[in-house]
């Protein structure tokens, strides 16, 4: 495995950490706070920081199925984000989260664990002769 790739897999576990903090965050209180938004957007920085040293230490080149799922989880958290910082942005602190932000959030976030998982089968898998 190259460097980067290496380095790459460290920062996606903390991609992987941050998400999960502010969706913790997210679904226990209903509420979008300074908190979550500060774990989301820090996962967001580390998932697109995790993609690049990725691609710089991939021998497969850019379209894979695990880049594909991978591309999309990461369109799909970005999307999240702004939908948050919005919402977050037009109401009033620490009010409840709109019912469709939140399914759309709890959407986005399971399809990057999916995506987390199958990169990391893949990986395994591919050791494997």
């Amino acid at each position: 495995m190259k460097t980067f790739s290496i380095i790459g897999s460290i920062v996606v576990l903390h991609a992987l950490l941050f998400y999960s903090i502010g969706f913790y965050r997210l679904q226990r209180k209903r509420v979008i706070n300074k908190r979550v938004l500060f774990a989301y957007s820090l996962g967001l920085v580390l998932d697109v920081a995790a993609t690049v040293l990725m691609i710089l230490g991939s021998t497969k080149g850019l379209f894979t199925l695990h880049g594909a799922l991978g591309y999309s989880a990461l369109l799909g958290m970005g999307v999240d984000i702004v939908l948050l910082w919005r919402h977050f942005k037009l109401n009033l602190l620490n009010e409840k989260v709109n019912p469709k932000i939140n399914l759309y959030s709890k959407i986005a976030y399971s399809w990057w664990v999916v995506a987390f998982i199958t990169g990391g089968l893949m990986v395994a898998f591919s050791h494997i002769k």
